[in-house]
């Protein structure tokens, strides 16, 4: 808060009389508003004791009493404006009204429901409680911060009063139903109904006009929250636009004693800070070396650990004269962020020990904690603007200025810095000291002036250079644009706080400081993140590196980290540094932390209300979900299945059904988990069924086929199958069609809707075993019997032939010149059949070769020229005519 805080020290110092005041009323006004408390209790106890003598009869004859006939007198009387404590104590309520318990029989009171109980209490609870608020608002009207606390603490309590109407709808739904089901009371001249069917209408009656009060008492305490958050809205609103405008009239008298209340606070500074640092080293001596030591322990751990841990992306390689765009803005970004986080969590440890030892007095802490953060803000700036000027080294240099220029710009921003800071340094001194307000004007006021004049004398620097010029030339003016805007801006501040603005002149002075800084450092880390998700620019970077060597990634998985990490570095610079702008401009960590919760919990889009946070932890449990189906299903098809023997195709289609049951338990957690109501599905699958309707006939066919092809199993995995033209292994089976792969290694996916209705033929189905065929031919000179025996001795020969069912040859054919026989073998595996069909040819020739069946002609071989072969060069003859030949 004292980093940040706009006007937090003149805002103290103007106001602390105003505060000090109302810190004395306080005790006497809560001295009355609790005797005005006792009473409205006193009234209400007597209220109820008549009413419980005298009866709830009047309610129960009612046979539809509506929500305003309910509602307790107090509660449907029009809500009156919220009024100062001073002024106007809140008025006592009634305590709640109570459900008619006695029936028409004068039976004993029936027992309040549980739920309606409950919500009873919360309620009498939450009214306390808005009461407790609306009187720490009156107290602290002049206070901002504890206002921004009080405001969420008030939204809270808004919520609270909704939630505590919500579980008695189930019950007012429950009594709705029964009395449809009772029916209404008999008419005149109607036979009358059994008492026990009236006591029991008569008390569903009374119950449901509790129930509708309750919810017009729960009505009216929101309503009065949000008059009460509204007023607090307006307050600080208030309270900012007078700290702003407020006037102060700047005269040489003022000045004056200014000058001599400055003399009167640094001798008082000079007495407190040498008292208390004899009273430390006399009394706390060891308190005040241990946390000295843990400060240098934090120092130690912080900085070096952090430089030496982060040194790959801080370190800027002096062989590296040409770096990339991207390795500039990538060291100007991480060089600036991760040093100022490091000295921050320095600072505040060093604070936290001195604090945890009781070091520091009350007037000391402020001065010591105010000079931490002020050293973290002029390390900031004066580390960003050394990473985008870079006076030393023109090529990591972000922006085209001359090296004098760079150099000569380093003085100005520094010194806005350092006067800044001083300002507020002096400004907690004078808070701490109790010195006079006019001393805080007048530090404001100097500090003003001296940033105004720094901001007119940047715009005489030269630092521009053309695209052609190298960095050491002498530079050229600003374009006249950026020149007068440094003038008119000096001038505007000066102008201010000359004419007794200085609250405004301050503010703005702080702005055109540090907001300035967080948004080049805001622009820096977004160029940054557009540079690391480019193509190829990730596997360039240290991560990058790393990961392609450590896990051998190929450049197309580098690229999508790359798009990871650039989303990752807009989320961390867009949620790190929004946040200090919105403090830099006067809002605090109550406000930001409720517009953060709402944002991630409640943003709504008329009647529908999202969750950020219920997306993410859907998306989470359904990822987590995934990767545990997954693990289940490779432990089974790896442990239990393989070490089974289970066939493939089993395998295969357990696991297809593993991963679709687990997925879709993964994706009801998900959408349960996200807060999404699963009965609203129901619309979802009447959509999907007209869109059925309308042209997704085939995809649920296929769907559907492929669920019957995964449970019915025609084929599998590794099925060596034969549909129409399409002939090859089955590689994948999914709920929409089905990859076979070729003998030609083409993968064709083939739609489940046509296996199941068209004949597949599969060589595997049952078993491996197949039979194989071999045509041979021969010429009229060869013996039928021998050329029938040596086939079965051919066969019998060969390993991997069966045995049974065994071999058979037959003589298949009388053709034109030649006898065609058919070898039929059985091999146990049909994958194997080709290469058996290979020898068993190479034997067949063979073995006919040696016995001299096959050539009933003798070759004859005519010697040609080349010309006359190229002359007679005719068709091709075909494989018959080669044969013949």
């Amino acid at each position: 808060m004292h980093l940040f805080a706009v006007m937090h020290v003149q805002t103290g110092n103007w106001q602390s009389s105003e505060r000090f005041c109302a810190a004395q009323g306080l005790s006497k006004g809560r001295k009355l508003h609790l005797l005005e408390k006792l009473r409205a209790l006193s009234i209400a106890l007597s209220f109820g004791a008549l009413t419980l003598a005298a009866g709830g009869s009047a309610v129960a004859q009612e046979p539809e009493p509506s929500v305003e006939q309910t509602r307790p007198a107090q509660q449907a009387a029009p809500a009156q404006p919220l009024q100062p404590a001073q002024s106007v104590q809140p008025a006592p309520q009634a305590e709640p009204a109570q459900p008619a318990t006695q029936t028409g029989t004068g039976q004993a009171p029936d027992a309040a429901s549980p739920v309606l109980q409950q919500a009873e209490d919360q309620l009498a609870q939450a009214d306390r409680e808005l009461k407790r608020l609306i009187e720490r608002t009156n107290a602290v009207e002049d206070d901002d911060a504890m206002l921004a606390e009080l405001r969420v603490q008030v939204d809270e309590l808004s919520k609270q009063i909704i939630a505590a109407s919500v579980p008695t709808r189930p019950r007012l739904d429950e009594i709705k139903a029964r009395l449809t089901e009772l029916g209404d009371p008999p008419g005149e001249g109607q036979p009358p109904e059994d008492a026990v069917i009236t006591d029991e209408r008569k008390r569903l009656l009374a119950e449901r006009g509790a129930i509708n009060a309750l919810t017009g008492r729960a009505e009216n305490l929101s309503v009065e929250a949000r008059k009460l958050a509204n007023r607090i809205t307006a307050t600080r609103r208030a309270i900012f636009s007078n700290t702003l405008l407020r006037h102060t009239d700047v005269s040489a008298a003022m000045l004056s004693e200014a000058v001599t209340a400055t003399m009167h606070e640094a001798m008082a500074l000079s007495r407190s800070i040498g008292g208390w640092l004899t009273f430390a080293w006399n009394y706390k001596r060891v308190p005040l070396l241990s946390a000295i030591f843990l400060s240098l322990c934090a120092a130690l751990l912080f900085l070096v650990g952090g430089y030496r841990l982060f040194s790959p992306v801080l370190m800027r390689h002096e062989e590296d004269d040409e770096p990339t765009y991207f390795r500039q803005l990538s060291l100007a970004f991480w060089s600036t962020l991760i040093p100022t986080l490091a000295l921050a969590a320095f600072a505040m440890s060093s604070y936290f020990f001195l604090s945890s030892f009781n070091v520091l007095r009350p007037d000391i802490a402020p001065i010591v904690a105010i000079t931490l953060a002020m050293g973290v803000v002029l390390f900031f700036i004066a580390r960003l603007a050394g990473a985008v000027l870079s006076p030393n080294r023109s090529s990591w240099r972000l922006v085209r200025v001359s090296d004098r220029g760079a150099k000569m710009l380093m003085v100005p921003i520094f010194a806005m810095a350092l006067v800044n800071g001083l300002d507020y340094l002096l400004g907690s001194i004078s808070e701490s000291l109790g010195s006079p307000v006019v001393l805080t004007i007048a530090k404001s006021f100097v500090a003003s002036i001296i940033i105004g004049l720094i901001l007119m004398s940047m715009a005489w620097i030269r630092p521009v250079l053309r695209a052609d010029e190298p960095y050491d030339a002498p530079g050229r003016p600003w374009p006249r644009v950026i020149s007068l805007s440094f003038l008119l801006l000096g001038a505007a501040l000066i102008a201010t706080a000359l004419s007794g603005y200085v609250g405004l002149a301050r503010f703005i002075a702080t702005q055109i400081t540090v907001t300035s800084a967080i948004l080049v450092t805001v622009y820096i880390g977004l160029l940054t993140g557009k540079s690391v998700s480019k193509q190829g620019a990730f596997a360039e970077t240290v991560a990058g590196r790393y990961l392609e060597r450590r896990f051998h990634l190929e450049p197309v998985a580098l690229d999508q980290f790359g798009l990871f990490a650039g989303l990752g570095i807009y989320v961390l610079v867009l949620s790190f540094f929004i946040p200090l702008i919105l403090m830099q401009w006067g809002f605090k960590t109550a406000d930001i932390e409720s517009w953060a919760y709402q944002v991630l919990t409640e943003i709504r889009i008329g009647t529908i209300t999202i969750s950020l946070v219920g997306i993410l932890a859907g998306v989470l449990l359904f990822a987590l979900g995934f990767l545990v189906t997954r693990w289940v299903q490779r432990w089974i098809d790896g442990n239990v299945m393989a070490r089974s023997r289970v066939d493939a195709g089993v395998r295969n289609s357990i696991r297809t059904g593993i991963g679709y049951m687990g997925v879709g338990i993964a994706g009801l957690i998900g959408l349960s988990a996200a807060g999404i109501d699963l009965s609203s599905l129901a619309l979802v699958a009447g959509a999907l069924s007209l869109g059925v309707g309308f042209g997704l006939q085939n995809i649920v066919s296929n769907f559907v086929s492929g669920l019957i092809l995964l449970v019915e199993r025609p084929f599998k995995v590794g099925d060596w199958i034969v549909s129409g033209t399409t002939e090859g292994f089955v590689r994948r089976i999914s709920v929409r069609a089905t990859e076979i792969e070729t003998f030609q290694h083409q993968s064709i996916m083939m739609p489940n809707s046509l296996l199941i209705n068209a004949s597949v033929g599969n060589w595997t189905h049952r078993n491996k075993l197949g039979r194989s065929e071999i045509a041979v031919t021969v010429t009229y000179a060869s013996d039928p019997r021998r050329v029938i025996e040596l086939l079965y001795e051919i066969a019998a020969a060969h390993p991997m032939i069966l045995k049974n069912p065994a071999p058979n040859v037959g003589f298949t054919a009388f053709e034109d010149e030649r006898m065609t026989f058919e070898l039929r073998i059985y091999v146990a595996d049909v994958l194997t059949a080709g290469g058996v069909r290979n020898d068993l040819r190479v034997s067949i020739y063979e073995r006919f070769r040696d016995e001299g069946i096959g050539a009933p002609f003798p070759m004859k071989i005519e010697d040609v020229t080349p010309e006359e072969e190229a002359g007679s060069a005719g068709p091709e003859p075909s494989v018959m005519e080669k044969e013949k030949a």
